[in-house]
């Protein structure tokens, strides 16, 4: 069964900052949570998808990499010493050991199998568990990108729709744009990473449809033809992602309104980098959820 996107890791310095951002934007940012190993995270919701705001807090006490064992909070602190930005894409799992079994078969993973729980904050102040396994996958061609599917041991904790409403209008994350000099060269990794056998062949690159989402992989070229960006030549990376929206035009006026330097390219908004904390943030119009 393909994969859904599930979440997006992006790796911030000042995570209250960060959360300040997508305020001013408009979107609806929950508390700072804390991972039992120092990371702390911001939670922008939607339905069954969410951004991951999140930054290396003090007196954090990270586990390195080993033998057949991802860090992640080794991974998000060596991101941020690159830069901040995306850096990790994650799809839903309904049975984690068994996406971890899977990745290992296909030569894409094989790590330890990965849980941890937290406590989270519902909208009244109150307390509540919330739980996750992760599988971690690799694609050795983009090193600076993370992978990993998530399952959920208390969703009833963690989705609420009080989070997903959001001022601005926001109805969801419809695609994750990665790039690669050669995106062909990615379609086998992300084949078995997403279990969705069609892949698209585009004047791009290659698209990935998700039952949740898309995933895009293109070439420079063309990221600054769709997005007016150009980036430096680099490893192939996640670079952004493009939110769906109910107007534009709202959009447009919280950008205006908080001064925030964007793009407008042909019928999407456009937040560069040096905007978005390392991140391209699109903004399409779609009228109604999938």
């Amino acid at each position: 069964m393909p994969r859904g996107l599930d979440h997006l890791v992006l790796a911030v310095h000042d995570l209250d900052a960060a959360g300040r951002f997508y305020e001013a934007l408009g979107f609806t940012v929950g508390a700072r949570n804390r991972h039992p190993w120092g990371t702390e995270n911001r939670i922008v919701q939607f339905p069954g998808v969410f951004l991951e705001l999140i930054g290396v807090g003090e007196g954090a006490a990270i586990t390195p990499h080993g033998p057949g064992r991802f860090s992640f909070g080794a991974f998000v602190r060596d991101s941020l010493a690159r830069g901040e930005g995306l850096a990790m894409l994650v799809l839903e799992a309904r049975d984690a050991e068994a996406d971890r079994a899977a990745f290992a078969q296909s030569g894409i993973g094989g790590f330890e199998p990965f849980f941890f729980e937290r406590e989270a904050k519902r909208p009244d102040g109150s307390s509540a568990r919330v739980a996750f396994s992760l599988a971690f996958a690799e694609d050795r061609l983009a090193p600076e990108a993370g992978f990993f599917v998530c399952q959920q041991h208390e969703p009833q904790n963690f989705w609420n729709p009080a989070f997903q409403a959001h001022p601005n209008g926001a109805l969801g994350v419809d695609a994750v744009t990665m790039v690669a000099e050669n995106p062909a060269a990615h379609a086998e990794f992300l084949h078995h990473f997403t279990g969705e056998h069609d892949l698209v062949s585009t004047s791009s690159g290659i698209v990935v449809p998700l039952p949740r989402g898309r995933i895009e992989v293109m070439t420079g070229a063309a990221l600054a033809f769709h997005t007016g960006v150009t980036l430096p030549e680099a490893p192939a990376r996640l670079v952004g992602f493009t939110v769906a929206v109910r107007s534009l035009d709202a959009i447009a006026a919280r950008v205006r309104a908080a001064g925030l330097p964007h793009l407008v390219v042909g019928e999407g908004i456009v937040l560069p980098p040096e905007t978005a904390f390392g991140t391209i943030v699109a903004f399409r119009q779609r009228s109604t959820q999938p």
